[in-house]
Formats: structure tokens, C-alpha cells, sequence
């Protein structure tokens, strides 16, 4: 048969041709409001990011259509989505602004830990996560701050249990209704505890001043004799036995969305482009072959880590599965998982980190000014590869590779 491709077919819509993505049993099942959700996210993007206005509002319109409960299970009140298409909603997410998907980073891996928690937790949590509580993080000490030990301690005094201390990088507190910290106990062994993010003696400041992701209220969380439920306290250890492979992943499919916003930007200005070179080959840039030429890397760049955090996604699953009890065996496929997310980090970063930058090779410098919030998109992903050095993850696969050392277990942050 030949095609006619003299004009798009009926239905097919330029632009959207980033892959399958999420099952069509998942689209159907998917809140009625959620494309339009992600629709006035994207379009309210940029002027967030000029006037660094926090999104509030817009994490709530997710909480109220219940796409912060996704993974919980439905017989719990949830959407019991898989991990393949809850990392394909979060390249979604990011593509209409990477912000939120960080901020709400810590509530989807808190999510993850429930699921794998004890069947006590998971009655009394999973209801509440349903009903649209968003769980923050306070893990991260700076300063003197030591590798083996937390400094924020949790003491037993007459009152009851008593949190002190200082965190940073406390993303997405600020916006939570619960936050989920590290700690000492009573004879310095690490444990974490759950605390009403609105408890007396919780202090959440936005004091981010990172040159990237702005909006994701990333900076200080204080607590001063903050009441602890002895419930809520639990010996800490990795979260859930995937959960590095998890929240690195997360990253990714950040950094996948960041990619496909940057892409589609820089279409959308090349065809509204009127102005030209006298030593272009075209007189309009949408007809100039070196143009379209980079508007077309800059997609294959978004499209390849798309693909890449799909097929991770699915070695994941396998991992969470196994984890749950139900396939395979545990261990061997969270390290499979691990190793094939450590191989992806390298390669997906320097995707979006190149596409990002490249894509004012497409347009003039006109294309750089603050109003055009094209900046953002590079200064996002370079925050998010910083995390989690990518340096490390290729030296972990090659060792693993020559002789056959297994990657490390849950890794911290401070002086050695």
C-alpha cells in the first residue's frame, strides 16, 4: 500500500509523536480532568518561574484530581497504577514543569515505602495518602554534618518523644501536610520519623536560592522540641529495598520531560520565526535545513531518554514486584534494576544536557531573554544531575562489569 503524505492523517496531531507511553487501560482509568490539568500547568510555567511564584496551587489541582495517589492500591482508594505508567505520567508531569515533579518527589517515594511497609502502617497510611495527604522529606544535613550520623537528634523526655535539629534540601516540605525524617535515637542509631508537617516546633523555610529548579521550595527545615508519635517511629534503613533505583529514576524521567518541553518550545519558535540571516540557505528559518535539522536532534535527544526511562521503568517493576512477594527473586532483580539505571543516568543526562543548550543554536538572541524562560530548561536539568554525581554511576558499572562487584547500598551525604 502506498501512503499519501501529502497532509497528516485524520486524528494525528504534530507534535505528540513521543511514543506509546501509557497503556490505554491506564489512560482510561485516569481522572477525567488530568490532560487539562497538565495543559494549564504547562501554560502557567513561565510566568511562575519570572515572578518565582511556588506552586501551590497547582500541586493542589493534582492532589484534588488524585493523581499524588496514583500508586496507591484501589481497594484502598487509590488508582493502583503500575511503575511502567506512573514513569510515564511523571515525564508528563515534568514536561509541563519539572518543578512539581521534584517537589513531589519525596511524597511518591513515601508512597512506595508504605506499599512495602508492615500491613499496621499500610491500614493507617494508604487511606490518608488516598484522601490526598503529600508527604515531604527532611533527610539532608549541611555544614559539619557527618556521613555515619545524623546531628538531628529524637529524645525521650517526660512529655513524650522530642525531634531537634536542622535540615536542607528538604524538597516539597513545604507543601506537605507530613515530613518524613532522618534522625538519631536515644543511643545514636539512625531512625526515621513521620511528623505533622504543622506540629508545634516545625519551622519550613523557602530559602532554595539554587540556579535551577526555583520552585520546588528546597531549602530549610528546623525542628525545636516537635512532638514525635512513637507510632511514627521506625528504625532507618533504605526506605524500600529499590528505593535508590526508585528516586534516581524519578530524576530521569525528570530530566525525559524536560527534554520534550525544550523540544517543543523551540518547534513552536522556529515556526513563528520571521526573522532570518542574509547568510541562512533559507529566507525563513522554518525552511532553513540546519535549523530543522537542530530542532530534530533536539527531539531525538527528548525521545531517547523517554525511551530509556520507559525500558528502566519496566526493570523496576519487575524489582517492586519481586519486592512485593509476588515474581522473582528480590535481590538479583533490584540489583538488575540498579545496574540498568546507573547505566541510564550518564546517558540520559548528557541527552537533556546537550538538547538543552543546543536549543539556542536554533534561534536567535532574541531566544534569550528572561521573558522567553528558555533558560530554564538548562538550569533545571543541571540542577537535577548534581544530585546524584553521574561520575560515580559509571565508575559503579564498570567495576561491576570487570569484576563483577555489586553496586552499593543506600549512600549519604557529609564528611567521612
Amino acid at each position: 500500500m502506498t501512503l499519501d503524505r501529502s497532509a497528516p492523517p485524520a486524528g494525528f496531531v504534530i507534535g505528540d509523536a513521543w511514543g506509546h507511553g501509557i497503556t490505554h487501560a491506564f489512560q482510561a482509568a485516569l481522572p477525567a480532568p488530568t490532560l487539562e490539568i497538565l495543559r494549564r500547568i504547562r501554560s502557567g510555567s513561565v510566568e511562575r518561574e519570572l515572578e518565582r511564584r511556588l506552586p501551590n496551587e497547582e500541586i493542589g489541582w493534582l492532589r484534588n484530581a488524585g493523581l499524588t495517589a496514583l500508586r496507591v492500591p484501589k481497594e484502598y482508594g487509590g488508582h493502583g497504577i503500575g511503575l511502567a505508567d506512573f514513569f510515564d505520567f511523571l515525564i508528563k508531569l515534568s514536561e509541563a514543569d519539572s518543578n512539581l515533579t521534584q517537589a513531589l518527589r519525596a511524597h511518591f517515594g513515601y508512597v512506595e515505602h508504605i506499599l512495602t511497609s508492615s500491613p499496621e502502617r499500610r491500614d493507617v497510611w494508604l487511606p490518608r495518602l488516598a484522601d490526598g495527604a503529600i508527604v515531604g522529606a527532611a533527610w539532608s544535613e549541611t555544614g559539619d554534618a557527618r556521613q555515619e550520623r545524623f546531628s538531628t537528634r529524637l529524645t525521650r523526655e517526660a512529655g513524650g518523644w522530642r525531634l531537634n535539629g536542622a535540615k536542607f534540601y528538604t524538597t516539597g516540605s513545604l507543601f506537605a501536610d507530613w515530613i518524613h525524617v532522618g534522625a538519631s535515637g536515644t543511643q545514636g542509631e539512625p531512625v526515621a520519623v513521620t511528623i505533622d508537617r504543622h506540629a508545634p516546633g516545625v519551622e519550613v523555610v523557602d530559602d532554595w536560592d539554587g540556579m535551577g529548579q526555583r520552585l520546588t521550595a528546597s531549602g530549610t527545615s528546623r525542628f525545636t522540641d516537635t512532638p514525635v508519635d512513637p507510632a511514627e517511629i521506625v528504625s532507618e534503613a533504605a526506605p524500600f529495598s529499590y528505593s535508590e533505583a526508585y528516586y534516581q529514576l524519578v530524576h530521569l524521567a525528570t530530566l525525559a520531560g524536560i527534554g520534550r518541553a525544550a523540544a517543543t518550545d523551540a518547534a513552536a519558535a522556529v515556526a513563528a520565526r520571521k526573522r532570518s540571516y542574509s547568510h541562512a540557505p533559507a529566507a525563513r528559518p522554518a525552511d532553513d535545513p540546519q535549523v530543522l535539522q537542530v530542532i530534530g536532534r533536539l527531539r531525538a535527544h527528548a525521545y531517547s531518554a523517554g525511551a530509556i526511562v520507559a525500558q528502566a521503568a519496566r526493570a523496576l517493576e519487575r524489582a517492586a514486584n519481586a519486592d512485593s512477594g509476588a515474581t522473582g527473586n528480590a535481590v538479583a532483580l533490584t540489583i538488575e534494576a540498579e545496574l540498568e539505571i546507573w547505566q541510564a543516568q550518564t546517558v540520559v543526562s548528557q541527552l537533556i544536557l546537550d538538547a538543552t543548550a543546543e536549543v539556542f543554536d536554533a534561534l536567535g538572541a532574541s531566544a534569550t531573554l528572561r521573558s522567553a524562560g528558555l533558560d530554564r530548561y538548562w538550569r533545571n536539568a543541571r540542577t537535577i544531575t548534581s544530585h546524584n554525581p553521574r561520575v560515580y554511576k559509571d565508575r559503579i558499572v564498570g567495576n561491576f562489569a570487570v569484576n563483577g562487584a555489586l553496586p552499593p547500598g543506600q549512600w549519604r551525604i557529609g564528611e567521612a
